[in-house]
């Protein structure tokens, strides 16, 4: 069994991940709130990555870091602070985990690093101004981490479109909302958080070991196809 480190593991995303490896692995959860589970495998640390001392886990083969945000404001209406929060919440919070626990991943089984970008890092999006930034850092760590730690720990990201998570309900709040949110896409489609649990799956198997430094888009063909 090989130990999973997930900050922000009690929803969305990061829960659809938790669940997935739940029973054939140690899972370490670090968020403000608990996961809706209880699990002989799974041990939960109720802090706040950005405020609090991480705790001390001795063996560590996976981190994945899931904590995001989605302030979605013209740009004459985001503050300084706003620009602030986001990257502390996407990129400093990220740093903080890696440099605490890679020692510990250095030791590791396969060991890989997840993070996770946004579609908005590479597809102009009104209103994005401040999360495009924040996760365009994200995507410039994994980057430079990549050839940093190319022959010891595996780093790669996700870069989902919207997700259908409580951090989205906002925008996919009501049917027409949604069925316009599909209709933007391609693919007629958007992401449930049980599919990018399974692209996270894969880049921390042995099936992922050749990949590293890379950026994944999950995104319904809304970068890729112009159609």
């Amino acid at each position: 069994m090989r130990n999973i480190v997930i900050i922000g593991g009690s929803k969305g995303i990061g829960n659809a991940i938790l669940l997935q490896q739940l029973e054939n692995n140690h899972v370490y959860n670090i968020s403000r709130n608990a996961p809706n589970i209880s699990h002989p495998n799974l041990k939960h640390f109720e802090l706040d990555v950005l405020k609090d001392s991480l705790p001390e886990i001795e063996n560590v083969d996976v981190l994945i870091y899931c904590p995001g945000s989605i302030n979605l404001k013209p740009i004459g209406s985001l503050s300084i602070d706003d620009f602030r929060n986001d990257f502390e919440i996407n990129v400093i919070g990220a740093v903080k985990t890696i440099q605490k626990y890679l020692p510990a991943l250095r030791k590791g089984t396969n060991p890989s690093i997840v993070l996770f970008s946004t579609v908005a890092a590479k597809l102009g999006m009104p209103f994005h101004a401040s999360i495009a930034t924040a996760k365009a850092g994200i995507e410039g760590l994994v980057k430079s981490l990549g050839a940093e730690l190319a022959s010891v720990v595996r780093i790669n990201a996700i870069a989902p479109t919207i997700t259908e998570t409580t951090l989205a309900a906002g925008i996919l709040r009501n049917d027409r909302m949604k069925e316009n949110m599909m209709e933007r896409h391609p693919m007629k489609n958007y992401l449930k958080p049980e599919e990018v649990a399974n692209m996270a799956n894969y880049l921390i198997s042995e099936h992922a070991k050749s990949i590293s430094g890379q950026v994944f888009e999950m995104d319904y063909g809304i970068v890729t196809f112009k159609l």
